[in-house]
């Protein structure tokens, strides 16, 4: 990169209308955006009918860019474009982009020139071929990037030049010596024949070398032939257990099959098993829950056939004292003999209080309310009794089928 290539390229695309202002400072640091906005531009300055990719976003997208316009130019413009230094997007992709302005300005200043002589000629004009011409274009176009190149490397060495000066001005006015001058020769002379026995040594030994390579390569030839023989020999030939290896392999497999059947089935019976004992749990539970059930109603029954009983003893109390009542003119006396006459007093009676009297007890049928209600509590008792008995049945047959089941399922195992 120089300071002469980036001036001619900024004066070369403000001459070919480039809308932009293009700074010698745009291009220090990398910037990718601005070269690939100037190679979109150019290549459309030079096709405007040409598609290729526009976007940039991504690291691939950059590359597919850059490749295209570099594939475009070489093929219409004849212009070989450095795709790296074009990705750089630094100064040195400044010499890559004057390859293709160049080519625009100078057809540009052609057709001004062309132009001037068409107004100095008036409308004559020369038609000829330009396929003729193609092959003198390209050599054309060839010198033009030579001589682009000579002059800035000129102009390089010319920016040099008044550091050189003063450097070739000392070194002509100091005097010869003839004593160093020939010592420099000698020094010169010395490092030439060291060189010349270097380079006759490795030539020596590069014979030397293609001998033992080539001692090398046959005797790997041999080692090879004699390998291909052992292995075709140990091919040919059969090994001695090789019968009973694959007859093992056969029963092997039979193995694992059987293996693997009797391996499912005893999956699919534990599964069976589970589902068994968890249906039997419930089944359990249900039963339980039935018999707590029974047996609260049965208190139920109970509870209410006892008060029904009381409340039976009670009427018939009333009853007693209301012929107690008739009778209680005749005097304390009776009283006492009706006292001591009373039955013996019942368990569930209930005592009455006749104004400020004594207790009053008794009832209207005597003892026959007692055994009624024994007969009641034992029938409630057999009742009981023949449920608890059923239930026990019932649970007892259950858990005899339940055990042949399990029984008969352990059989299948």
């Amino acid at each position: 990169m120089s300071y002469r290539d980036l001036r001619n390229f900024t004066e070369m695309m403000r001459a070919l209308g480039y809308p932009r202002l293009i700074s010698i400072e745009n291009f220090r640091t990398p910037n990718f955006p601005l070269v690939a906005e100037v190679l979109k531009w150019l290549v459309k300055r030079y096709d405007p009918n040409v598609d290729i990719p526009t976007d940039i976003d991504t690291e691939q997208d950059r590359v597919i860019f850059i490749k295209s316009v570099a594939q475009f130019m070489a093929t219409k413009a004849h212009i070989k474009l450095n795709t790296k230094k074009l990705y750089m997007s630094d100064g040195y992709a400044v010499k890559e982009l004057v390859k293709v302005t160049s080519v625009l300005y100078n057809a540009m200043k052609t057709n001004a020139v062309n132009d001037e002589d068409k107004d100095n000629d008036g409308n004559s004009m020369l038609n000829f071929d330009i396929t003729s011409k193609v092959s003198e274009l390209k050599q054309l176009r060839q010198l033009a990037s030579v001589i682009t190149e000579k002059g800035a490397s000129l102009y390089d060495h010319l920016s040099k030049e008044v550091h050189l000066r003063e450097l070739r001005t000392t070194a002509i006015a100091r005097p010869m010596e003839i004593n160093e001058i020939e010592r420099s020769l000698k020094a010169s002379i010395r490092s030439v024949e060291v060189e010349i026995k270097k380079t006759n040594t490795m030539l020596e030994n590069v014979a030397s070398d293609e001998a033992n390579l080539e001692a090398k390569i046959e005797k790997k030839k041999s080692e090879l032939e004699r390998n291909e023989k052992r292995l075709r020999t140990l091919q040919s030939v059969r090994p001695a257990y090789m019968d009973e290896y694959e007859k093992l392999e056969d029963d092997l497999k039979k193995l694992y099959e059987a293996y693997m059947e009797k391996y499912r089935n005893l999956s699919y019976l534990e599964n069976q098993l589970e589902e068994f004992n968890r249906t039997e749990q419930d089944k359990l539970e249900e039963t339980e829950v039935s018999l707590k059930r029974m047996q609260h109603r049965l208190k139920e029954e109970e509870k209410r056939i006892q008060m029904s009983g009381i409340e039976g003893v009670v009427k018939e109390d009333e009853f007693a004292g209301l012929d107690v009542a008739d009778d209680d003119s005749e005097g304390s006396d009776s009283e006492e003999e009706i006292v001591r006459q009373r039955p013996p007093r019942v368990e569930g009676q209930v005592d009455r209080t006749a104004g400020g009297g004594g207790k009053m007890f008794g009832s209207m049928t005597g003892g026959d309310d007692s055994d009624n209600d024994d007969s009641d509590d034992e029938e409630i008792d057999v009742d009981d009794d023949d449920m608890a008995s059923e239930s026990e049945d019932e649970i007892g047959q259950e858990m005899k089928q339940t055990k042949q089941e399990l029984d008969d399922s352990d059989n299948d195992f």
